[in-house]
C-alpha cells in the first residue's frame, strides 16, 4: 500500500528522482527518437525557462493543445515545476470545443505542439500564435489571474476537462497528491520495473493516459513509447517486433487489434495487458486472451478519481466482468437507495473548477465522491459496474441498463462495438435504440434473433441503427450524446 505522506510533493519530482537514480536509462521513445531520464530532465528545465520568459507564474493556467509527444510530456512536467496548472487538451477537438475550455479556464498562455500534430498547427494558426522554437505560443492574456498556491501535494497540478457521455465538459481539479498516488499505486499493482517498455498510445490529455499510463510508467523508471494517436497497424507491429512488454488501452482499441490480427495468435514479449476507460465485453476479453496468450486485466475509474478506483490483480486474473477490488487506500460504498457507487481516498479530486454547485452535488459529506455509476459487489468484494445512473432507460415500468444490452450485442461475432440509448416516446415512455458498428456483414433481424435468447423482451432494442463508426472521444470513449436518429 502506498503511503501518501511518503510521496514527492510535485509530479515533476518524478523526473528529478529518476534522472538522479538512472540518468542514462530510457524514458521516452517516439518515432525512432529516444530520450534518457537525464535528457527528459534537461528538456523539462529548458521548457520551464521558456514558460517563465512567456510570463507564466505560479497559479496560472497553461493550456496545452497537443497530441502524444515528447515535448508534451516535458511541458507538463515544466508547468508543474512552476506551480502552474496544466490544461492539457487534445488537438483533435474542434475549434468550438477548444474555445469553450479556454473561456472557462482563462489560461495565461496557450501552447501548441505543432511539430507533432497537424491539428495543433491548424488551431495555432487560427489563434494567431507565434513560433516559439518547435512550439507555437498564443498571446499572453493579461487579465488571467493566478490561483493561490497550496503547500505540499495539495496544489492543483492539472485541470482535466471531462468528455462525458452527456452534457457539457467540466474542469476537474486534480492535485499533485491525487496524480502521484494513482501513478505510484498503478506502478506497484502492475509490477512495473525499470526494464519495462510500455505503450503510450492512450491520449495523455485524458486522465487515464496522464496518470495511470504516463506518470505510472515514469514513476517506475520504465520507458514509455509514445504514439500521437492510435493506429492498430502501428501498435500491432510494435507488439510483434517485441518492442513492448506492457499494453494498456480501451476495449475498442483491443477490438481493432483483434480484427487486424485476423484471429491468429500474436507472438510477443508482452507480460501484461490491461483494459480500462469503458466497459469490457466478456467475449472481447476471452478473444484477446486467446490471441495474445495473456490475461486481460480490467479496472474501473473516472476523471474525478484520478482515475483509478479498482483493478484486477496480477496474481489473481479473473474470468468474469468484475473490475477488480478497490486499490489499496481507496474505500468504496454502495448507496442503498440507488445502487450508486461512492468512493473515498487520496485519489479524489478537490472539485470542479468554478462550479461550486456541481462540486457540492458530487462531493458528499465525509469526503465521498458520488460516481454516478451503479455497482454491485461480488462475494469476494470485487466490484461489478451495471451502468450509469443517468443512462438508465425506463421501459414499460422496467429498468433497462444500456451496458447489459451492449454486452449482449457485442457478444455477436459480427459486432465490433455498440452503444445503447433511450429515446423518449409519447406518454413518458422510452424506447431502447441500439447503434452498432459492424465487424462483418449482419442485418438487424439476425441481431434480434441473437438477442431473443439472451435478453428479456423489454430489454431488446426497438430499433437497431448501423453506423460506419461510432462517435468517440480521442480516449476511445463512445460519445452517446452525438448519437441521433
Amino acid at each position: 500500500m502506498i503511503d501518501p505522506a511518503a510521496l514527492p510533493s510535485r509530479i515533476s519530482d518524478i523526473v528529478r528522482i529518476q534522472a538522479a537514480r538512472s540518468p542514462q536509462a530510457p524514458a521516452l521513445a517516439e518515432g525512432g527518437q529516444l530520450w534518457t531520464y537525464a535528457e527528459l530532465e534537461r528538456e523539462t528545465d529548458r521548457y520551464a525557462g521558456l514558460l517563465r520568459a512567456l510570463g507564466v507564474r505560479p497559479g496560472d493556467r497553461v493550456m496545452l493543445v497537443s497530441e502524444n509527444c515528447m515535448a508534451q510530456v516535458a511541458l507538463l512536467f515544466a508547468i508543474a515545476s512552476l506551480d502552474a496548472w496544466s490544461v492539457n487538451v487534445n488537438a483533435r477537438l474542434s475549434g468550438g470545443e477548444l474555445a469553450a475550455i479556454r473561456a472557462h479556464s482563462t489560461p495565461r498562455r496557450v501552447l501548441y505542439t505543432t511539430a507533432a500534430s497537424n491539428d495543433a498547427l491548424a488551431h495555432a494558426r487560427c489563434d494567431g500564435a507565434a513560433a516559439c522554437g518547435e512550439l507555437m505560443a498564443g498571446p499572453l492574456d493579461p487579465a488571467a489571474l493566478p490561483e493561490p498556491v497550496s503547500p505540499g501535494g495539495a496544489q492543483v497540478a492539472a485541470l482535466v476537462y471531462t468528455t462525458g457521455t452527456t452534457g457539457q465538459p467540466k474542469g476537474v481539479m486534480l492535485t499533485h497528491a491525487n496524480l502521484l498516488f494513482v501513478a505510484a499505486t498503478s506502478s506497484l499493482l502492475r509490477g512495473l520495473q525499470p526494464s519495462d517498455h510500455a505503450s503510450g498510445v492512450l491520449p495523455i490529455s485524458h486522465v487515464y493516459g496522464l496518470s495511470s499510463v504516463m506518470l505510472g510508467t515514469l514513476y517506475a523508471g520504465a520507458c514509455l513509447h509514445l504514439m500521437p494517436r492510435f493506429s492498430a497497424e502501428a501498435l500491432l507491429a510494435q507488439i510483434r517486433a517485441g518492442e513492448l512488454s506492457i499494453v494498456q488501452g480501451v476495449p475498442a482499441m483491443y477490438a481493432r487489434l483483434l480484427a487486424l490480427a485476423g484471429g491468429e495468435p500474436v507472438r510477443s514479449r508482452l507480460r501484461f495487458c490491461y483494459a480500462g476507460g469503458s466497459p469490457l465485453d466478456p467475449a472481447l476479453k476471452r478473444e484477446v486472451e486467446r490471441v495474445f496468450g495473456l490475461p486481460l486485466h480490467n479496472g474501473y475509474g473516472l476523471t474525478e478519481s484520478g482515475p483509478t478506483v479498482s483493478q484486477t490483480r496480477l496474481d489473481a486474473p479473473r474470468g468474469d466482468t468484475a473490475v477488480g477490488h478497490p486499490i489499496p487506500g481507496v474505500e468504496v460504498r454502495i448507496d442503498a437507495a440507488t445502487g450508486e457507487l461512492w468512493v473515498r481516498g487520496p485519489n479524489v479530486m478537490t472539485g470542479y473548477y468554478r462550479d461550486p454547485a456541481q462540486t457540492s452535488a458530487t462531493l458528499r459529506p465525509g469526503g465521498w465522491l458520488a460516481t454516478g455509476d451503479v455497482a454491485t459487489r461480488g462475494e469476494d468484494g470485487a466490484l461489478f459496474i451495471a451502468g450509469r445512473l443517468k443512462e438508465l432507460i425506463i421501459r414499460s415500468g422496467f429498468n433497462v441498463y444500456p451496458l447489459e444490452v451492449e454486452t449482449a450485442l457485442n457478444s455477436h461475432p459480427a459486432v465490433l462495438q455498440s452503444a445503447v440509448v433511450g429515446r423518449p416516446l409519447a406518454g413518458g415512455e422510452e424506447e431502447v435504440v441500439a447503434f452498432v458498428e459492424k465487424a462483418e456483414e449482419v442485418d438487424a433481424a439476425a441481431l434480434q434473433d441473437w438477442l431473443r435468447a439472451r435478453l428479456a423482451p423489454y430489454k431488446r432494442p426497438s430499433r437497431i441503427v448501423f453506423m460506419d463508426a461510432l462517435p468517440a472521444a480521442p480516449s476511445g470513449k463512445i460519445l452517446k450524446r452525438r448519437l441521433t436518429v
